[in-house]
């Protein structure tokens, strides 16, 4: 009896420690999920660690008939002049080409940080003249020079154009841009880019938006994990942190540092309002204080009826005359007031600009006169 009891005691026990450790596992768990932010490299850049530009200029051959005018591109022509005569044919001053299969344009590339003589990258190839497509035609050898002067790339291959187009009998249809296409690895690099990475003692984290709080939390972040006196804020956007000397263990102990996760500040209330197409973007930080929106609009139609004046009877002498009798309507509907209470979410901000039935010119309206009456919290900026 007493072994049975002994028995069930440690079965009991070892329940209990199961469900103490699955509860603690699930704390934990729980925790981590809570815990985690955003990491490092989601909101700071290496400082000199970045893409650089590069600008060619270039010839397409080999398309069907839709190339530059050359009576309106003349730069068209020389080029093909130049490129001919460095393969060692000569064209007399006062031959007159007409080609319709060659097209001037200008070709841009990016090239990404550490990249190394014989890498591909891609090229985007776009038209200078008045070439109707670049579909189906290839970019001869053209260099790309970054700002230096420098060549840094060859580019050459087959242009890639997402669209069509079809012309018939004056009549033409087109789907999406033709004058512009890409080169998937249609360059070479040739020259690398110099950096400092592996031999700065200091290496520089940028973040992508200015924010003192931001910055001292990667900064305890960072000491946290490496010990105090690695990192330390220059300012709300530059944080100084000390690397090893050895690149070998600089290139582990970034990768490390870029996965720290961190909670950012709270975001901040945007507003970004396109004026040329009416587009309006809110964060969800947006809020408005209580306020009254009235929303209405005057309407003028001016127009003119014609009316026939005739005799009563076909012999009564008289004659048909036409009169013009000239309209106006004014047109005021009634003005909505939409209600806002205070501390309204975005969810609230967008459905109370719906019942008024903004359109998104009215919006944009709403929005500047809601800033300058102090109701919207948030930063109003117009691109």
């Amino acid at each position: 009896m007493n072994g049975t009891l002994r028995v069930r005691e440690f079965l009991l026990g070892r329940t209990l420690l199961a469900v103490a450790l699955v509860c603690t596992l699930g704390f934990l768990g729980l925790g981590a999920a809570w815990a985690a932010g955003e990491r490092i490299k989601d909101l700071a850049t290496i400082g000199g660690v970045r893409d650089n530009q590069l600008v060619g200029y270039g010839l397409v051959v080999g398309l069907d008939g839709s190339g530059d005018q050359t009576t309106q591109t003349p730069f068209t022509v020389q080029s093909v002049v130049n490129m001919l005569r460095s393969m060692g044919v000569n064209l007399p001053p006062t031959s007159n080409m007409q080609l319709k299969n060659v097209a001037a344009v200008m070709v841009t590339a990016d090239l990404p940080p550490f990249a190394r003589a014989g890498q591909r990258i891609d090229v985007t190839v776009s038209a200078m003249g008045n070439a109707k497509s670049l579909k189906g035609g290839t970019l001869v050898m053209t260099p790309l020079k970054g700002a230096d002067g420098q060549i840094y790339a060859i580019a050459q291959g087959n242009v890639v154009v997402g669209g069509a187009g079809a012309r018939a009998g004056g009549a033409a249809q087109q789907i999406n841009h033709l004058s512009a296409g890409r080169i998937p690895d249609g360059a070479t690099v040739e020259r690398e880019v110099g950096t400092n990475f592996a031999q700065s003692e200091v290496i520089r984290l940028e973040l992508e938006e200015m924010d003192f709080g931001t910055a001292a939390k990667i900064t305890r972040a960072i000491e946290n994990a490496f010990g105090f006196g690695t990192a330390q804020a220059i300012d709300g956007r530059t944080i100084a942190v000390r690397a090893p000397a050895d690149p070998s263990d600089r290139v582990a102990f970034l990768a490390r540092l870029q996965n720290l996760t961190v909670e950012p500040d709270v975001q901040r209330a945007k507003v970004v309002v396109n004026s040329r197409t009416g587009s309006v973007v809110m964060n969800q930080a947006v809020t408005l204080q209580h306020v009254a929106v009235a929303h209405g609009s005057l309407k003028v139609t001016v127009g003119e009826d014609v009316l026939v004046s005739q005799p009563n009877t076909p012999f009564a002498g008289g004659a048909t005359v036409a009169a013009r009798q000239g309209q106006v309507q004014i047109e005021q509907p009634v003005a909505v007031i939409q209600d806002v209470k205070g501390g309204a979410n975005l969810s609230d901000v967008v459905k109370a600009l719906n019942v008024l039935g903004a359109t998104p010119m009215d919006l944009i309206s709403i929005l500047q006169a809601l800033k300058s009456s102090g109701a919207l919290r948030a930063d109003l900026e117009v691109i």
